[in-house]
């Protein structure tokens, strides 16, 4: 109905805002307490599940705010195991979150933003542009649900969590920070920082001031090529974020926090998988501790990239552990399901309207 105002997430709310609302309602402060751990300890999408409260009190919570609560659209389960979600936000936006099972993790790799508007010429992702940014709470869904998808299919909790799905997170710093904050407090999910990884395009700025605010999540950097030229022409971010100011960023994140880094790299066969382009990686991680993932390239359909030759990636392996570094080659699960990486986007104009497969929540 017009002018009606429309009710506020009650998870946008900070703990003495929700403090200062039951005391204005003439409700006891501890309210607000017992609000935030049905929220982020029990995860609850619905206050007819806050059952410590009573009748009243929900009602007024139901008078004032919602919970926008992201919704199931869709799930493929790969051949290898892997699952695909599709979500459904509340404006109707959709993002995909993967489980990703092997025989020592149960690994969620979840999306910052909904789309993405950096336009890496490799990812699928970067094809779609940027429709928005995801709040703190789509964020913390998306760990919950996979991590109750891993309970109901493989009889596993979770064990780690990537933000290497949609989106560049660096670029929706307050956000992530606020949703790991919930997903790692003794107050919320109590997951370990020490299990999530970020993966970040190499946004300089942001890299610092997760430095500076001692930000304890595992780095990683997509890096894909270690000369400027190869760089700007495979990410456009590189063009105002160059190898030499994100280098000088890691020694510096590196110095502050006392984390290794995990340097990404995707194999282009001929584009960046020489002997000469593995000596430039060579010299770009000499400068801070690190490992490095060599990734298979996932074939998309806006770009024209190939997979290197077998021989040329065993050579380029050859390379960097002939120098001592530590290198692990990630195969590529979810193919079949365009789950694995480079592969997320979205088809927002046929699925927008459709209904929700409806959530396990």
């Amino acid at each position: 109905m017009a002018g009606i105002k429309p009710k506020r997430d009650i998870r946008k709310l900070t703990s003495d805002e929700l403090e200062s609302f039951f005391t204005k309602q003439g409700e006891k402060p501890f309210r607000a307490r017992q609000v935030y751990e049905w929220l982020y300890k029990k995860s609850c999408i619905s206050f007819d599940e806050m059952t410590n409260l009573s009748l009243v009190v929900r009602k007024l919570l139901h008078d004032h705010y919602v919970i926008n609560s992201i919704k199931v659209h869709s799930e493929q389960i790969s051949a290898d195991r892997t699952i695909k979600q599709v979500y459904k936000l509340h404006d109707g936006h959709l993002i995909e979150g993967v489980l990703i099972p092997s025989q020592t993790r149960m690994t969620a790799c979840i999306s910052s933003q909904a789309g993405c508007a950096l336009g890496c010429k490799f990812c699928a992702t970067g094809y779609m542009g940027l429709r928005r940014s995801l709040e703190a709470a789509e964020i913390y869904d998306q760990v919950v649900f996979l991590n109750r998808l891993a309970m109901e299919k493989y009889g596993y909790p979770l064990s780690n969590i990537v933000l290497m799905g949609m989106g560049e997170p660096l670029l929706n710093y307050f956000n992530v920070m606020q949703a790991l904050e919930w997903i790692t407090t003794e107050k919320g999910l109590s997951i370990s920082y020490k299990r999530i990884t970020l993966s970040t395009s190499g946004i300089v700025k942001m890299i610092s001031r997760m430095a500076d605010e001692g930000v304890r999540v595992k780095l990683a950097v997509s890096l894909h090529a270690c000369d400027d030229e190869k760089r700007n022409n495979l990410m456009p971010i590189n063009e105002s974020n160059n190898l030499e100011a994100l280098k000088k960023s890691l020694i510096n994140f590196h110095r502050k926090t006392g984390n290794d880094i995990t340097l990404e790299y995707i194999l282009l066969g001929g584009f960046n998988d020489t002997e000469s382009d593995a000596r430039n990686l060579i010299r770009f991680a000499s400068h801070f501790p690190c490992k490095i993932n060599l990734i298979e390239y996932n074939p998309i359909v806006q770009a024209s990239y190939i997979r290197p030759k077998e021989n040329q990636l065993e050579q380029f392996m050859k390379v960097l552990e002939k120098r001592g570094l530590v290198v692990n080659l990630r195969r590529s699960r979810g193919k079949d399901i365009d789950a694995a990486c480079g592969q997320l986007a979205t088809r927002e104009k046929s699925a927008v309207n459709s209904k929700s497969v409806g959530s396990k929540q």
